[in-house]
């Protein structure tokens, strides 16, 4: 039996190549400096429950190191409007490998997608929106929103953030473990002290760092993402039952860094909280990372 190869190759429908990095880049707006690799590191809380042990929880407290890589998607993303005209998506897909930087176990690996949503009549959002998807082998996916976008001069301004843990209730919970003497983690190696009570002052400490190195932040491009009120964490039932997820906020912050020579580099900073629900408790499960793009 013979097949004719002419006539599938009429047949076929034609790839669609990959569009150069600059020219796909073009169309991302405010995610137009992530494409390509970012590498550096930070530090990661998370309150587990501790059935085992018989406890309510465990505090697991890592330094982590992180390699989060952006490629362009190849074109644009046409989506149909039935009561509004067509709008055309541009964005990127991303992997995210983060691992303990002392032990080099792997914590945490997600892989995602960025969009860059262009003004819409209806819905009636005339600023446009930047989406972000991801999934993670724990059994989660997530759909977060951007709730703030900016492009400031000069450099971040990076609030504490609080890994108190709260009742369902919203009342908080003196559980005490910022206490030296009930953490039942000491912090790892490079992590500054005060990072337990507010991971990001790992962030600023960096900042702090470079500024005394004689560098400065001419511009910084802020995206703030919530899966709250658009958007929602999707959890298998085991998740639901035991530690659900059920919010993320995450800011983005990425930096135009000039050196006291005048050499610039970019630089991409986070924080990140999702909230785990077990006990009738939300735990802060907070990531923060400093990252140089290579």
């Amino acid at each position: 039996m013979t097949t004719d190869l002419s006539v599938k190759e009429k047949t076929r429908r034609p790839l669609r190549a990959s569009a150069p990095l600059l020219v796909a880049a073009s169309n991302l707006g405010l995610l137009s400096d992530l494409p390509g690799s970012w590498v550096g590191g930070g530090f990661n809380l998370i309150s587990l429950p501790d059935r085992a042990d018989n406890k309510t929880f465990r505090l697991k407290l890592n330094a982590t190191v992180e390699t989060l890589t952006f490629t362009p998607i190849g074109g644009p993303i046409p989506n149909r409007g039935s009561v509004q005209g067509d709008i055309m998506l541009h964005g990127l897909h991303y992997l995210q490998q983060v691992s303990d930087a002392v032990t080099f176990e792997g914590l945490h690996l997600e892989p995602g997608l960025w969009l860059n949503v262009p003004p819409t009549s209806d819905p009636d959002v005339p600023h446009g929106t930047i989406v972000r998807q991801s999934t993670i082998p724990h059994g989660d996916s997530l759909l977060a929103q951007s709730t703030f976008l900016a492009t400031v001069a000069g450099g971040p301004t990076i609030a504490p953030v609080s890994s108190t843990p709260t009742r369902v209730d919203h009342k908080p919970l003196p559980f005490g473990y910022f206490n030296d003497s009930s953490t039942p983690t000491p912090l790892p190696p490079g992590i500054p002290e005060g990072a337990i009570e507010n991971p990001n002052i790992v962030l600023t400490s960096k900042l702090d760092s470079q500024a005394k190195q004689g560098m400065e932040i001419s511009k910084t491009v802020v995206i703030e993402v919530s899966t709250h009120p658009v958007g929602k964490i999707v959890n298998i039932p085991f998740i639901d039952k035991n530690a659900e997820a059920t919010k993320l906020d995450a800011i983005f912050w990425i930096e135009t860094v000039v050196q006291p020579d005048g050499t610039e580099f970019m630089q991409l900073q986070y924080t990140q909280t999702v909230n785990l629900r077990f006990d009738e408790i939300d735990w802060p499960h907070i990531s923060v990372a400093t990252l140089v793009k290579q």
